[in-house]
């Protein structure tokens, strides 16, 4: 019996090799060219030297990002400083009626000094701290604002990279109804490939549990090209270049 099934499977195989031939022979007929039987040489790794040379001066990084980030859906502020970003977020708060706002532990939010001024005008703000005695997720999926200091924004695909930490849960950027996120311009970058090379010069062994690329607000479109904002995450997002 073994034999048997033996020989068949290697008939089956036969056979299936050939309708593979034949499949492919028609697809090069079709392009009127010959087969290629062996694998092209591939002498480049990566991206080319031309693509890795490019860097725009900061002004057109910083152009450059709004035109991709709106294009997306997202909106760009250009402020002065930390105070201008503290003003502007104040003021959306107090447009929107936000009365729950989670921020990462991060020192340069603490800078901003957000935290009492919020709470002077009635509104919540928690600071995640990683402690696991508080329900973060279920705090984020409450929140109106989320904010965060991405690691670096890339002005080429408009997007900002965030790096997840204890005291930088993910949940903030991915679950309020809002992001604010506050960008330093030193921190813009002009190509993707930058940001990545960063993080293979760490290596793996250190790298966060996650990295997020966000370039917009969530959009999810169906079979049937229904676009809906706000699914899978925030359905407005703020950059706020700071400098």
């Amino acid at each position: 019996m073994d034999n048997e099934y033996n020989d068949w499977l290697k008939v089956k195989e036969a056979e299936a090799r050939q309708k593979q031939e034949q499949f492919m022979d028609r697809i090069a007929g079709k392009l009127k060219r010959p087969r290629l039987r062996e694998a092209p040489d591939h002498p480049f790794r990566g991206a080319p030297a031309y693509w890795r040379e490019l860097d725009w001066s900061l002004e057109e990084r910083l152009a450059r990002f709004e035109d991709n980030f709106t294009a997306a859906g997202g909106h760009v502020a250009r402020l002065d400083d930390l105070e201008a970003a503290k003003a502007y977020i104040m003021a959306k708060a107090q447009a929107l009626g936000a009365r729950y706002i989670l921020r990462q532990d991060n020192p340069l939010l603490a800078e901003l000094g957000l935290d009492e001024a919020l709470a002077a005008d009635g509104a919540r703000v928690s600071v995640w701290n990683g402690h696991r005695s508080e329900a973060w997720i279920a705090r984020a999926a409450e929140a109106d604002f989320g904010v965060v200091a991405p690691d670096f924004a890339v002005a080429y695909t408009g997007s900002l990279v965030v790096q997840s930490a204890a005291e930088e849960g993910r949940s903030v950027s991915l679950l309020p109804t809002a992001l604010f996120a506050i960008i330093p311009v030193e921190r813009m970058k002009t190509r993707l490939g930058e940001v990545l090379d960063t993080f293979d010069a760490v290596g793996r062994e250190t790298l966060p549990a996650g990295i997020h690329f966000i370039s917009g607000p969530s959009r999810s479109a169906d079979i049937e090209n229904d676009l809906t904002i706000g699914v899978h995450g925030p359905g407005i997002v703020f950059a706020l270049l700071v400098g």
